[in-house]
């Protein structure tokens, strides 16, 4: 595995993310924000946060298996969010735990989460991005 996850004492340990990622493979990975398409560009859990989450993280599982990659490689993770409020963490944390045992995962790499007037069309309420390195 290239990317080992740390909490470094002195910050505050969150259980949706670590605050580091060590990357040490040889091949970079950047994967476009992901929303919820599925692999005909429908719109999947329209006006559900929840289900749009599943479904990015979900379409970054499907970018890093045809890399030959895994979830255990992304070394970053920025969260787009449309009229983020903090009564959404729920959803997005649902979202994720959802994906993450469909996957077989513990998504957890360093991650930005950044509130956002809109994206690409109105039906998307979130996209994800990731950067990944592998051996």
């Amino acid at each position: 595995m290239a990317v080992t996850l740390v909490n470094p004492s002195g910050l505050p340990e969150i259980d949706a993310y670590r605050q580091v990622s060590i990357a040490t493979g040889s091949k970079l990975v950047f994967i476009a924000g992901q929303v919820a398409w599925d692999a005909d560009g429908v719109t999947v859990g329209e006006g559900d946060l929840a289900a749009q989450v599943e479904r990015c993280y979900l379409n970054i599982g499907t970018a890093l298996a045809e890399v030959g990659g895994s979830f255990d490689d992304v070394a970053k993770l920025t969260v787009h969010v449309v009229d983020w409020t903090s009564d959404k963490m729920p959803l997005l944390l649902e979202g994720i735990t959802r994906a993450a045992a469909r996957l077989g995962v513990t998504p957890v790499p360093p991650a930005t989460l950044l509130g956002v007037a809109a994206l690409d069309v109105p039906d998307h309420l979130v996209e994800v991005e990731a950067t990944a390195i592998i051996d």
